[in-house]
């Protein structure tokens, strides 16, 4: 029933930013922790960030804590990531996603989740 919808993909230059959003379609969002994940090109899929549905609480990965930042606005039923001082590693085709259990676990099971996007693919490359 809940269709995850991301966009906000791109090229970019190293140092660089973006804006993902994911927009939930059937359902609202307001009592779902939402997920973001990435898998790189012969990389298994890592948790990169989550924002809890029940009190806003906010994870991130350690390797993108400081430059990325989640949020969500129920108004438009739309979650965010935003992404700074972009690396080549954070290379990835990026998936938002409704982790089972909500964001405690979120990192350690990066397929246990119940709904996903289609994908939007993040490059950073000179």
């Amino acid at each position: 029933q809940l269709q995850l919808v991301e966009s906000g993909g791109g090229l970019v230059q190293p140092g660089g930013s973006l804006r993902l959003s994911c927009e939930a379609r059937g359902r609202t969002l307001e009592h779902y922790a939402i997920a973001w994940f990435r898998q790189a090109p012969g990389k298994e899929r890592e948790g990169v960030s989550c924002i809890s549905g029940s009190d806003g609480s906010t994870f991130y990965a350690n390797s993108v804590k400081g430059r990325f930042t989640i949020s969500r606005d129920d108004a438009k039923n739309t979650v965010y990531l935003q992404m700074f001082s972009l690396k080549p590693e954070d290379t990835a085709v990026y998936y938002c996603a409704t982790p089972r259990g909500g964001c405690n676990f979120f990192s350690d099971y990066p397929g246990l989740s119940d709904y996903w996007g289609q994908g939007t693919q993040v490059t950073v490359s000179s």
